[in-house]
């Protein structure tokens, strides 16, 4: 996995409806205490707490209406394959919870079934997660190395236990379900809750997927949150009367775009012979079989 190499710290998008209301005495939008006090009496916090449970709640309604999409089991075995491919090589991703390595790409170690990498936050908030629930693991020890370095490259602390740590951990079923949680809580469930937002079928729930575990969910430039309203800029989403293969279009774009910003001459078939081939095939609710090809490397699943 290659990220923006921006440190995310939540994995959904920050929603600034009324938050003029949530602002202390004196306290501006951008964290300065100059210009005109702007206070919050506890009636406007409360109204604004309702207005954004109620627009939660019309969300979520709206996500329950949708068919299942990405989320039916089946589906959902078929996108982390297809990620798989581009993450790991591989169709058997369930052969990946013990991959370890340095990419040499500013992250540090990426490791896991969705690559999370020391140095994005993503595998500290896994690794303090699976040590409240299993506090003698063999990855409990590295916590302090893991905070220290959350944010760089740096293997400091880590070196040379940490790799093999890992794959040791990853033998242990506890485990495994931890990094299949975590995966659906930072990635899998807010992109095809977001992809379902917008109106996008099977195809564009993996397409956000994809994109928020390569990039991040963050709203940087590179992030996934970032691109997707640069790519709402070019084209409406279904959700807003758009169609869906021209929204796509325009988001595969901005994709690529930002890979090549961040490493100019990145391999972007992820996108170029897989994504985007799904996408001209008219592959929308992404039926087998299914034939792509990544990092010079062709796949098929009958």
């Amino acid at each position: 996995m290659k990220r923006s190499g921006v440190l995310w710290l939540a994995a959904v998008p920050v929603v600034a409806t009324a938050a003029v209301y949530l602002l202390g005495p004196g306290e501006s939008g951008d964290g300065s205490t100059g210009g005109p006090a702007v206070s919050a009496s506890p009636n406007a916090r409360e109204a604004a707490k309702e207005r954004a449970e109620s627009e939660r709640a019309k969300d979520d309604a709206l996500v329950a209406s949708r068919p299942p999409g990405l989320a039916d089991p089946a589906k959902k075995e078929l996108a982390q394959q297809i990620l798989a491919s581009a993450e790991n090589s591989t169709l058997r991703w369930r052969e990946t919870y013990g991959a370890i390595e340095d990419l040499g790409d500013g992250v540090g170690y990426t490791a896991g079934i969705v690559g999370f990498c020391t140095g994005t936050h993503d595998l500290l908030a896994l690794v303090e997660a699976y040590t409240e629930d299993h506090p003698d693991n063999g990855l409990a020890a590295y916590l302090p190395a893991l905070r220290e370095v959350d944010g760089t490259d740096s293997h400091e602390g880590l070196d040379p236990g940490f790799p093999a740590a890992w794959r040791a951990e990853a033998e242990k079923p506890e485990f495994r379900a931890a990094q299949e949680a975590e995966r659906d809580r930072v990635y899998f469930d807010p992109a095809v809750r977001m992809a379902k937002l917008d109106g996008l079928g099977t195809l564009g729930q993996f397409v956000y997927y994809d994109a928020m575990v390569f990039h991040g969910p963050d709203a940087s430039p590179e992030g996934f949150y970032g691109m997707r309203e640069r790519a709402m800029r070019k084209a409406k989403t279904p959700g807003e009367g758009g169609g869906e293969k021209a929204f796509l279009e325009a988001f595969l774009d901005v994709r690529r775009a930002a890979m090549l910003a961040k490493e100019p001459g990145a391999d972007t078939s992820r996108v170029d012979t897989a994504q985007r081939r799904f996408l001209r095939e008219g592959n929308l609710e992404l039926n087998t079989p299914l034939t792509w090809a990544v990092y010079g490397e062709t796949y098929r699943i009958p």
